[in-house]
């Protein structure tokens, strides 16, 4: 399979939470890839638990305020960016990049602070991608490619 080049930051979809073309920082050091959630909450459903919670922040030209739910979660331990261990929502969902549609896992977290809701991880770019850190936005799908 051939490796597309992509920016340090790039354009994604992630159609089942109702995202499109959302700025996501491209991060070799992180392992997991992550994505800004608020309100996050376990409820039950017709007898069914699943994970309810609200991606992205008000004031984001994508937020529309909108709960997304999903049946399919779990948690995992992982290490911060200032490497300390907490247990975080992990989904797994799918996500468009450079004209291509992926299924990936996704920690949820508070990213209020980061310049970016979406982080790509190492594990989602392994074996699919090379980032070229001079660049952002080279995997548009619309960029003819030589």
């Amino acid at each position: 399979m051939e490796r597309k080049i992509i920016g340090r930051k790039e354009k994604v979809s992630l159609p089942d939470l109702g995202l499109h073309l959302v700025w996501a920082k491209v991060d070799t050091g992180a392992y997991t890839s992550s994505i800004h959630a608020e309100n996050l909450e376990v409820v039950e459903i017709n007898g069914k638990r699943v994970l309810k919670f609200q991606p992205l922040l008000p004031g984001h030209k994508s937020f529309t305020g909108e709960a997304v739910t999903i049946d399919h979660f779990r948690e995992k331990k992982v290490k911060n960016s200032f490497g300390h261990a907490e247990v975080r929502y992990l989904i797994e969902t799918t996500f468009e990049l450079a004209g291509e549609s992926y299924s990936a896992e996704f920690t949820l977290s508070d990213r209020s602070s980061m310049r970016n809701a979406i982080l790509l991880g190492r594990k989602i770019l392994r074996n699919r991608f090379l980032v070229n850190v001079c660049k952002v936005n080279l995997a548009r799908p619309y960029r003819i490619n030589k």
